[in-house]
C-alpha cells in the first residue's frame, strides 16, 4: 500500500474550543496539521494569524503545515519559523522571484512548498520543481472551506506526479480542497502524497475514525 499522510485543516475547526480540536489530532492517526493564512487581498477571505499558530504550535504533536494564502509572503518567513513550522507553503502567483523565497524559506530551518491554484499549469514550475519540498495543488479556488472538488485535479496530479518521476525526485504532492474518502482514494491512485481534509473531517460526528478512513484508502 502507498505510503501516504493526512493533514486536517485547522480551518475548519471550533475556534472556540481550539486546543480540544488540537489535542484530538494529537490523538488521532492524522500525520501533519494544515494551517490556512489568509489576508482579504491575495484570497476574499481572512483567516488567523501568528499568534494563532505560535498558541497551537504549543499544544499541536504533529507537525505544522503552515499554507499562506497572501500577498508578499515573503516578508513574514521569520515569523513563520519562529512559530515552530514545520512547512512553508507560498503560492506561485503570490511570489515574484519564487527561487528567491523557496531558499530564504529552507534558510529559515523550514521545508519549502510551492501551491498553484487551480488554473495555473504545473508546467511552470519546471525550472523549480527539483527547489521544492513538495508541491500543493489546490483542487477548489482558495478562500473557503468546504467547497466542491474540481475535477480536473486528479488529472493535473497524475501530470504532476510524472512530472517528478521523470525527474527521480522526492517532491511530495499535497492536494487541499474538497478532499473525502472518494475523491481522496482517485487522488492517491493519480499520485497524491498528502491529502488536506477540512470540514470533512472537522464536521464529522466521528472525527477520528474519518481520519483513520482517510488512512486506509
Amino acid at each position: 500500500m502507498k505510503d501516504y499522510k493526512i493533514a486536517p485543516s485547522l480551518l475548519s475547526a471550533d475556534f472556540l474550543h481550539l486546543q480540544r480540536d488540537v489535542e484530538m489530532i494529537n490523538a488521532s492517526e492524522a500525520d501533519w496539521l494544515h494551517l490556512d493564512v489568509m489576508d482579504g487581498v491575495f484570497v476574499p477571505n481572512i483567516s488567523f494569524g501568528f499568534p494563532v499558530i505560535e498558541a497551537v504550535g504549543k499544544v499541536s504533536l504533529k507537525p505544522l503545515d503552515v499554507h499562506l494564502m497572501i500577498v508578499e509572503p515573503q516578508k513574514f518567513i521569520k515569523e513563520v519559523a519562529d512559530t515552530g513550522a514545520w512547512m512553508m507553503n507560498v503560492h506561485y502567483e503570490a511570489c515574484q522571484h519564487l527561487h528567491r523565497v523557496v531558499y530564504a524559506i529552507k534558510d529559515a530551518g523550514m521545508k519549502a512548498g510551492v501551491t498553484l491554484n487551480p488554473h495555473t499549469p504545473i508546467e511552470l514550475l519546471a525550472d523549480i520543481i527539483a527547489d521544492v519540498d513538495m508541491v500543493l495543488l489546490m483542487s477548489v479556488n482558495p478562500g473557503f472551506g468546504a467547497q466542491k472538488f474540481i475535477e480536473h485535479a486528479i488529472e493535473k496530479t497524475a501530470r504532476l506526479r510524472r512530472m517528478i518521476d521523470a525527474e527521480g525526485l522526492q517532491t511530495l504532492i499535497e492536494i487541499d480542497g474538497g478532499v473525502n474518502l472518494e475523491t481522496g482514494r482517485r487522488l492517491i491512485e493519480a499520485g497524491a502524497d498528502v491529502l488536506v481534509a477540512g470540514s470533512f473531517v472537522f464536521k464529522a460526528n466521528d472525527p477520528p475514525a474519518i481520519i483513520k478512513q482517510l488512512k486506509s484508502l
